[in-house]
């Protein structure tokens, strides 16, 4: 049997995460594969991008830093293989590809920028093959800081993937257009004309966030219901971010942005008519990870 430590870098609108996993191959085939660290670091890149149209000098210098610091954890914990991507912010920000170029120059990590419909791949990917036993119809739903990514999945073959510049943080910093909101609610409406029932898999760190905060959620499903997600974004809208921080136990970064990812929920929930929300609790970075795996089993 033998081993091989891959790791992730997803740089976000709201936060950069790394990710490390063990994998163990036996007769070309995956075994295992571990979890080794997780670190999220909320930058919060976003704040800057959909205000001025760049990152500013000063979180600038937090994504250099930051980035020296997942070289050093890279190293220490021998990872083989890596995959680094840069999502909605840094796809809108002026300076993003001088951006790059410094991570590259100064830490040698090479950051891809990756387009919406790839960001929805790379994250439905993680989850196709737990989807390809599932029969009936799934919106597959990513809810980032600067964009929300779609995929439509039919008795497990993915069917459609959409990207919309809609986002917790591009919400709270009112940079969303009308045009766009329209265009995600044109194209849940068609979805919703098509097909009788469709039912949501949700992805990203607020959808986690809420399927833990659930009174009410189908623990062996990993589910919660749309009704259950109403009154939590009912609870938690009202309330200040200091409120949700003090009440809820939620750290700064997530209580501003938990709300318009509520919101994004569900609106397209409503939409489409789903009765619940599966929560599988996977990103960008575990499909990251994957796709390296993936590529080393077909060259084995």
């Amino acid at each position: 049997m033998k081993s091989k430590v891959y790791a992730a870098i997803d740089i976000g609108s709201n936060a950069a995460r790394l990710l490390i996993k063990k994998a163990a191959f036996s007769e070309g085939k995956l075994s295992e594969l571990d979890k080794l660290l997780l670190l999220r670091v909320p930058l919060r890149l976003g704040f800057d991008v959909f205000a001025k149209g760049k990152v500013g000098n000063r979180r600038a210098e937090n994504l250099l830093r930051l980035m020296k610091a997942y070289r050093q954890l890279m190293k220490i914990y021998g990872v083989d293989e890596y995959r680094a991507c840069a999502t909605s912010a840094m796809r809108d920000a002026d300076n993003g590809p001088e951006l790059i170029k410094e991570v590259k120059d100064s830490t040698g990590i090479r950051l891809e920028l990756i387009a919406g419909e790839e960001e929805a791949r790379i994250v439905y990917a993680n989850h196709m093959e737990c989807m390809m036993d599932r029969k009936g119809s799934y919106l597959y739903v990513d809810v980032g800081g600067g964009s929300t990514e779609t995929n439509f999945i039919e008795d497990g073959e993915l069917k459609s993937s959409q990207s919309f510049n809609i986002g917790t943080v591009r919400i709270l910093s009112d940079k969303v257009t009308s045009e766009e909101w329209a265009s995600l609610k044109a194209s849940m409406r068609l979805l919703a004309q098509q097909h009788e029932h469709i039912d949501i898999i949700g992805s990203g760190g607020n959808i986690n966030k809420i399927y833990k905060m659930a009174a009410r959620k189908n623990v062996e499903e990993s589910s919660v219901s749309v009704g259950e997600l109403r009154s939590i974004y009912n609870m938690l809208a009202p309330l200040s971010v200091e409120e949700r921080m003090e009440r809820f136990n939620l750290k700064e970064d997530r209580a501003d942005v938990i709300v318009p990812a509520a919101e994004i929920f569900l609106t397209i929930a409503e939409i489409v008519g789903a009765r619940k929300i599966i929560v599988p609790v996977i990103g960008v970075a575990d499909g990251l990870i994957d796709s390296l795996v993936a590529a080393d089993l077909e060259k084995s």
